[in-house]
C-alpha cells in the first residue's frame, strides 16, 4: 500500500504528471475534483467553504460545521480508497495534511514556468494575457487560503514536501520515471503501523460523519479522535443536550469499541515519554483542565530508536493487531510490530483517569523527533495550551534539558497558544507556596506604602507641590539653586514609586484571582 500526494497549482501540469504516474505504477489515481464531486453527492456545501475562505468574515457556525463535515468525509473518502487498493496517487490541494499522522506519504510540489502556464490558459480558455495572468494570480491565491482555513499550512512551505518538481526543465513523462524511480524507495512504503494509524482517522473521521448526518446530533460543533477503537468526542458546553445520544448514534460503526465523550471549551496538548495517572504533573493537568473546562490530549513521545521495525523509520505506533483486512499486508517490513498492549497501559491508565474527570481527548504514541511530532498533531486543532514533560529520558541531564528547549522553541513557532515544560506548568498556571510567599511579600509592601501615603497625606501633598517642609528643605540645597531642580527630584521620586507600588498590587490581585480560580 502507497500514497502519493502530488499538490499543483491551476494549469501547472500536476494533473497530467499525476494521471502518468499512476499509469506507470498501476495505481488508482485520484484528483481533487473527485473528492469533491463525492462530498457534493453526500450533501456537503464545498463551494460555500470555498467562498467563506475567501471571504473569512461569512464564515458562519454552519459553515464551521460544514468544513468539519467536510474535513472528516475529506479523511474517510482517501483513506476507505487507499486502503481498497494497492496504491492511490492523489493530486489536488494540500492531499497529505488530510491524513495527520500518516508516515511515509510521498509528498509531491508541482512547479511550472509562469509563461507557459499563461499560454495554457490562453489557449484552453480564450483569454487575453491579461485576463490568464489575472486569472492564474486569483486561483493561486484562492487555494492558499483554501489550504490555511483548512489546515493551517502554507501551500509554499518546502518544509511541508518531500520533492518540488518543476517542470519547467523537465517534460512530464520524464518527471513521472523519476517519481516511479523515488515511490519505490523504502522510505515511501507505509508500514503496518501506518496502516493503524490509517483505521483510527478513519474511524474517527466515520464517527464524525455519523454524528452529522443523525438529527439528533447535526448541529453539534465535536472534534473526534480513536484509538484501537476507543473513540473519544469532545463537545463544546452549547452542545450539552446532544451529548447524551452520542453512544447511541456512533453504536453499530465498524471497528468502535467504545465510545468517550468530554465536554471541553478548548484543548490542551501533553506531550510526555511515559504517563503516571498517579502523578503530580497529571493531578495539575486535572485542575487546570477543569479549571478551563478543557480536554486533555496526550501525545506519548518515543525515541525514534524504539520504533517498530527495527527503528528503521519513525511511526506512529501500530499497537493493535492488524484484522484480516490487513493481515496479508507487511509494508515491505516483516515482524513490523513489536509492541504489545502492555506498552500503554500508562497511557491508557492516564487516559481512563482523565475520561472519569470527563476531561480525555484521546491519546496516542508517536516515535521520532519534531519532524514525526508536528505531522502527528492535526493543525485543525485549537490548542489554549502546549505542556511538555518528562522527555528523552534516556539521555543526560543536559541533553534533555537541551532537546526539551529545542521541542519548545519548535512547538511555539507553530501553535498559537503557550508552550511552558512541566516545572513551568505549576508556576504559573497553579496557586502554589512560591505564590503565597511572593503574595505575602508584595501585600507587606503594599500595606507599608499605602499607610506611609495617606497617613502623611500633608507630608505628601507638601512634596508633591513643592512647598511647606520639601521647599524648605531644598532653599539652601544645591537642588533650590535652580528653578527647574526640585520639580526633576520629586518627578523623579512619582516615576519610581509608581511601578513599584503597581508591580505589588497586581502581583496581589493577580494571586488572588489564581487562588479563586479568576484569572
Amino acid at each position: 500500500m502507497q500514497l502519493i500526494c502530488i499538490s499543483r497549482g491551476t494549469f501547472s501540469g500536476g494533473k497530467s504528471l499525476a494521471q502518468k504516474l499512476a499509469r506507470n505504477l498501476d495505481y488508482e489515481c485520484l484528483s481533487w475534483e473527485d473528492l469533491v464531486d463525492a462530498a457534493n453527492q453526500e450533501g456537503i456545501q464545498v463551494g460555500k467553504l470555498e467562498m467563506a475562505t475567501v471571504n473569512p468574515a461569512v464564515f458562519s457556525r454552519r459553515l464551521v460545521l460544514e468544513k468539519e463535515q467536510f474535513l472528516a468525509f475529506a479523511t474517510s473518502y482517501m483513506c476507505s480508497r487507499l486502503m481498497e487498493s494497492p496504491g492511490l496517487v492523489y493530486h489536488g490541494r494540500a492531499g497529505h495534511h488530510k491524513l495527520a499522522g500518516v508516515s511515509h506519504i510521498l509528498r509531491v510540489r508541482v512547479l511550472a514556468d509562469y509563461e507557459q502556464r499563461i499560454n495554457m490558459i490562453m489557449q484552453e480558455r480564450r483569454l487575453d494575457r491579461q485576463k490568464a495572468a489575472r486569472y492564474i494570480s486569483a486561483v493561486d491565491e484562492d487555494r492558499k487560503r483554501w489550504a490555511y482555513s483548512m489546515y493551517g499550512v502554507s501551500l509554499e512551505d518546502p518544509a511541508n514536501y518531500d520533492m518540488i518538481v518543476n517542470l519547467a526543465g523537465m517534460n512530464t513523462e520524464n518527471a513521472a520515471s523519476a517519481l516511479v524511480s523515488t515511490a519505490r524507495l523504502p522510505d515511501f512504503q507505509m508500514t503496518p503501523a501506518d496502516v493503524n494509524t490509517l483505521k483510527n482517522l478513519d474511524l474517527a473521521a466515520r464517527t464524525r460523519l455519523t454524528l452529522a448526518k443523525d438529527e439528533r446530533t447535526h448541529g453539534a460543533s465535536v472534534k473526534v479522535r480513536a484509538d484501537k477503537g476507543v473513540v473519544t468526542v469532545t463537545y463544546l458546553p452549547q452542545d450539552a443536550a446532544m451529548a447524551e445520544f452520542i453512544p447511541a448514534v456512533c453504536a453499530g460503526l465498524p471497528g468502535l469499541k467504545e465510545v468517550h465523550a468530554t465536554m471541553a471549551m478548548t484543548n490542551i496538548l501533553w506531550i510526555q515519554e511515559e504517563f503516571h495517572p498517579d502523578s503530580d504533573l497529571c493531578d495539575q493537568m486535572v485542575e487546570i483542565a477543569t479549571k478551563w473546562n478543557a480536554a486533555v490530549e496526550l501525545i506519548k513521545l518515543e525515541p525514534e530508536d524504539k520504533a517498530p521495525a527495527g527503528g528503521q523509520q519513525a511511526v506512529v505506533e501500530a499497537a493493535e493487531p492488524l484484522d484480516s483486512e490487513f493481515q496479508g499486508y507487511n509494508g515491505g517490513i516483516e515482524n513490523d510490530s513489536g509492541h504489545t498492549a502492555e506498552d500503554d497501559s500508562p497511557l491508557r491508565t492516564t487516559l481512563d483517569k482523565l475520561a472519569r474527570e470527563g476531561r480525555s481527548g484521546g491519546g496516542r504514541v508517536v516515535y521520532g523527533g519534531q519532524r514525526q511530532l508536528i505531522n502527528a498533531i492535526d493543525p485543525a486543532t485549537p490548542y489554549t495550551l502546549v505542556v511538555i514533560g518528562e522527555i528523552f529520558s534516556s539521555s543526560g541531564h543536559a541533553a534533555v534539558l537541551r532537546a526539551t528547549r529545542d521541542l519548545r522553541n519548535f512547538l511555539g513557532e507553530r501553535f498559537k497558544a503557550p508552550v511552558v515544560t512541566a516545572d513551568e506548568l505549576g508556576s504559573q498556571y497553579l496557586f502554589g507556596k512560591r505564590d503565597m510567599i511572593r503574595a505575602g511579600a508584595c501585600l507587606a509592601v503594599t500595606v507599608v506604602l499605602f499607610f506611609l501615603i495617606f497617613g502623611n497625606q500633608e507630608f505628601v501633598l507638601a512634596f508633591l507641590s513643592q512647598s511647606g517642609w520639601f521647599a524648605d528643605a531644598v532653599e539652601h540645597s544645591f537642588p533650590g539653586a535652580t528653578d527647574w531642580a526640585p520639580g526633576l527630584v520629586v518627578s523623579a521620586a512619582v516615576f519610581l514609586l509608581i511601578p513599584v507600588v503597581a508591580f505589588c498590587y497586581g502581583t496581589v490581585a493577580s494571586s488572588i484571582l489564581k487562588l479563586i480560580k479568576m484569572e
